[in-house]
Formats: C-alpha cells, sequence, structure tokens
C-alpha cells in the first residue's frame, strides 16, 4: 500500500508533429506540486530534447526519460546525457531506460536484440561507474566492451571530463516480463510498467518483486480521462490496448500481448490480436473487456476518479504518471483530489 502517492505527467513521444499545448500542460504540473514529468521515444522524436526545452521553463519538477532506449545510444553516451541534463536542471533528472523490442532494435536502429537482460545489467554498470566518477571506465563485458577490443588497439579507459552533479542519479527500469521486473528490483531504483492493473497487477507481479528493497520506486503510467461519458472515455482507452496487443509487436513476439495473459486475459488477448491482424481495428478495439480497460486507466467525473483512486493508493504503485490530458485545469483537479 502506498501511503503518499505522488503524480507525474507523462507526456510520451509526439506523433507526426509535436502536440500544441504541452508546455502550459508542463507549467501547470510544475505550478500544482506534480512530482515529475516524463517523456519517451520509439521511432520518431527523442526522449531528452523535450525535457531539456521543458526544463528550461520550469524550476521544481522532475525531468524523467519514460523511456530512453538502450539501442539508441551507447551507456557512455547516456552517462553524459545524463550529466549534462542534470547540472542544466539542478539535479532534477531521473534515467528511465528500457530496451524495447526486437522490430524497433534490429529494423530502426540495427542492433541485435537477444539477451536484453544481460545488456542492461552492462548497460547500467557503465552508466554507474561514468557517473560514479571513482576510476576510468572499464568494462569487460560481451554487449558493451571498455575498451573496445579490436579497432586501432589505442583505445584506452577514461574518466568523464565533467564532474557529475550527482554521483548517482536515480535509474529506474521499463520491463514488463518478470525476469526483467525482477531484475529492475536488483539493480535499478525503480520499475516503469507499461500497463499495471489497479487491481490484478499487485498479485501479477508479486513474485517479480518479492526483493525490492526498502523506497524502490514504481511509476506506472495511467491514462486519465476526466468526462461524464465513462463507456466514450472507456472507448479511448480500448483503441489503445488494441494497438499494443495486436500491433506493437510480432505475432509470435508480442510481449504486451504475454502481459495480457499473466494479467488474466489471456483469451481475450487472443482474439484482440486476431481481428487487429485481420485489418479490423475497430471490432479489435471493442473486443478489449471494459474492466481492463478500466484496471489501467482513471475514466469518468472527478467522483467516480476519486473512488478509484482507492485502488492505486492500496497497491504498490508509488507515482501516477498520467497521460492523456489536453485541459490544464484537469491536471490541477486530479491533484486536488489527491
Amino acid at each position: 500500500m502506498t501511503a503518499d502517492l505522488k503524480l507525474g505527467l507523462n507526456l510520451g513521444y509526439w506523433p507526426a508533429s509535436p502536440p500544441p499545448g504541452q508546455l502550459e500542460l508542463v507549467k501547470e504540473a510544475d505550478a500544482c506540486g506534480y512530482d515529475s514529468l516524463w517523456t519517451a521515444e520509439a521511432w520518431g522524436s527523442d526522449a531528452v530534447t523535450p525535457l531539456a526545452w521543458y526544463g528550461a521553463h520550469t524550476s521544481r519538477i522532475k525531468l524523467a526519460t519514460g523511456l530512453i532506449q538502450l539501442s539508441a545510444r551507447t551507456p557512455a553516451c547516456t552517462a553524459m546525457t545524463v550529466a549534462t541534463l542534470d547540472h542544466l536542471s539542478g539535479g532534477r533528472v531521473i534515467l528511465g531506460l528500457g530496451v524495447s523490442g526486437p522490430q524497433v532494435v534490429e529494423g530502426w536502429y540495427g542492433q541485435p536484440f537477444p539477451r536484453p537482460l544481460a545488456r542492461t545489467r552492462e548497460y547500467v554498470d557503465i552508466i554507474r561507474k561514468a557517473l560514479a566518477r571513482e576510476e576510468p571506465v572499464t568494462s569487460g563485458g560481451p554487449h558493451y566492451p571498455l575498451p573496445y577490443p579490436g579497432g586501432t588497439g589505442l583505445g584506452k579507459p577514461l574518466k568523464m571530463i565533467v564532474h557529475p552533479l550527482r554521483g548517482r542519479v536515480p535509474i529506474y527500469l521499463g520491463a514488463e516480463g518478470p525476469r526483467n521486473v525482477a531484475l529492475a528490483a536488483e539493480i535499478a531504483d525503480g520499475w516503469v510498467p507499461i500497463f499495471y492493473h489497479a487491481e490484478r497487477g499487485p498479485k501479477a507481479y508479486a513474485g517479480a518483486l518479492e526483493d525490492a528493497p526498502a523506497g524502490f520506486e514504481i511509476a506506472c503510467p495511467v491514462t486519465v480521462n476526466v468526462t461524464d461519458d465513462v463507456a466514450a472515455g472507456l472507448a479511448v482507452v480500448r483503441w489503445t490496448l488494441a494497438f499494443y496487443i495486436g500491433g506493437m509487436g510480432a505475432q509470435t513476439v508480442n510481449f504486451h500481448f504475454d502481459l495480457m495473459g499473466r494479467l488474466g486475459y489471456a483469451d481475450e488477448a487472443a482474439e484482440v490480436q486476431r481481428l487487429f491482424l485481420a485489418g479490423d481495428r475497430a471490432a479489435a478495439a471493442a473486443a478489449v473487456p471494459d474492466d481492463l480497460a478500466d484496471g489501467i486507466a482513471l475514466v469518468g467525473p472527478p467522483a467516480r476518479i476519486r473512488e478509484r483512486l482507492q485502488l492505486w493508493r492500496d497497491s504498490p504503485v508509488t507515482t501516477l504518471l498520467v497521460g492523456g490530458i489536453r485541459d490544464p485545469a484537469h491536471l490541477r483537479t486530479l491533484a486536488d483530489l489527491l
């Protein structure tokens, strides 16, 4: 149970062009006490540039990547980026990392996807060493060896020129599978699930989180739709779920589809995927169960949202990363409800 549930503003990544009004949302979140601001990346806008822009227009809110994709940057480059932004923002950075999936990693970044857990462990270790700046950074791992074995033979261990403002920046891992979540509990400061069901999530992830240390953070994205039309609000959430279950991954390798089975929706997910891959996206969205959509979101008038917030307070989640909000007034409404 979370005694003091925090709020974060989740902006995600851009669609075809920058969404209007996001700076106003950020300023309102900063003004009304939101704990953190999160940006993402897929194969379009990057996660860091918007944070630097928003950080220049705010003074307090934490700046979090949710998530930086491992394959987009070497761990040394990520460490440099974090150290730079942390200085510019006065120590407000949270580094969220994720491995993405084979379609993006191999298709867009041109990097191998196998052994994502081992790669993540190595990646985080190098970042920790670089930011600690206790000695020149070396790594003997097979994925990111430093110095690089081969080439000219002139590579040498180096220590970051910049002295990081903080020698240990919080690192959160995005993860869905039980082993990935357990890795986050072992090596990171927090976990970012993509879909966490307020009622079914605690049981589904209990084993993976059993060794999480005290103070371990769970920052959970939650779509918020303040509306009197609950059915219409849930329909928006169902469209998102249908896209991830049916289209974000191959038919045989889709981590979001697998997660639905662990949450108890295996048969429903199979039907959603079948319809989506057959080209009937409207039917796929309609096939997403209402209680699944309702469990990962906060939808309805303020009174209903206030009631359903108790489910999240009763869960291990420590921060709600609210997304889908377009009206700055709704950010303050949610802050007032908490």
